[in-house]
């Protein structure tokens, strides 16, 4: 059991019969009347987010979380397939209990799967890749706005916002957690 007193960034609980990340906390004490603390939680689940207020002495349950590294191998549209390489043992997981955490994951690369009470529920994937790119428009002399991007596909299928001065063929490193451009790789 965790106390609302006791909140930190990252930690997991189980409130409401879900399991919530804790994405901000701010402990809050008014002038007048008992402090609170103020949280954001993140539904592990569904990716949605909550506002909840707490008084410091409310108690719930920590979640234990375990996260697993497998490899990735393939999906053949309605499951993803992994492999464990210390056992060898494959798993298949629904892309409807994954979301779209996938996105920019290629094939035999490592990921961690979420694993509360023996139930996977979700897919984390590598904070950075680098993928190339297969498909974009091509950028014009000229056409050098500031901050001007433009979209272009990568070897995943995922949509990415690129500068105009990336072009077809070229390695590009994304942020998995935001889905932003960082750089040639």
């Amino acid at each position: 059991m965790i106390s609302a007193g006791d909140f930190r960034n990252g930690i997991t609980i189980e409130f409401e019969g879900a399991l919530y990340t804790i994405t901000d906390f701010q402990h809050v004490k008014p002038g007048k009347g008992a402090a609170f603390v103020r949280s954001t939680l993140k539904n592990m689940e569904t990716g949605s987010t909550v506002e909840k207020t707490f008084r410091p002495s409310e108690k719930m349950p920590r979640a234990h979380i375990d996260r697993r590294d497998l490899q990735y191998l393939y999906n053949d549209g309605t499951l993803y397939y992994f492999m464990d390489n210390e056992s060898y043992e494959q798993l298949e997981i629904e892309k409807s209990d994954i979301g779209d955490a996938m996105v920019f994951v290629k094939e035999n690369e490592m990921v961690k799967v979420l694993v509360h009470n023996g139930r996977i529920f979700g897919i984390e994937p590598p904070l950075f890749v680098e993928l190339e790119i297969t498909e974009t428009e091509p950028g014009f002399k000229g056409d050098t706005a500031q901050g001007a991007t433009k979209p272009a596909t990568v070897e995943t299928g995922a949509s990415v916002k690129v500068p105009l001065f990336v072009s077809t063929g070229d390695v590009i490193k994304i942020d998995t957690r935001t889905g932003e451009y960082l750089g040639r790789a």
